[in-house]
């Protein structure tokens, strides 16, 4: 079932957008340095949703899918939450979420 990929591609790439259309008329923090951190989040996150959508057409889809998944949900969740709340305690995922992305783009290369 590799292409339930596509459906989990749909539902990020979505929120994506839904969330750039937040960030471009909703979001006013009180610092505006929180706002870079905010585009980069949802930058992160309309890209790796785009390859989450590439993860059927891969030889390993479940693992390349499932890697950009939890990279994505890690890496943009934790910036969204720093950028939202305004706290960059919040944000200690994010490494942990940019090491899984960084790992996914490799077994791209490795496996795909």
């Amino acid at each position: 079932m590799p292409h339930m990929w596509f459906k989990v591609a749909g539902l990020s790439g979505a929120s994506a957008v839904g969330a750039a259309a937040y960030g471009a008329h909703g979001y006013k923090p009180d610092d505006p340095n929180f706002t870079k951190v905010y585009q980069n989040a949802n930058s992160f996150h309309l890209l790796h949703s785009t390859m989450i959508a590439m993860a059927p057409m891969t030889r390993h889809p479940h693992v390349i899918g499932g890697m950009f998944t939890a990279g994505t949900i890690l890496f943009s969740g934790s910036c969204y939450a720093v950028a939202l709340s305004q706290d960059k305690a919040v944000g200690k995922l994010a490494p942990v979420g940019g090491s899984a992305l960084i790992a996914a783009w490799l077994a791209v290369a490795a496996l795909a």
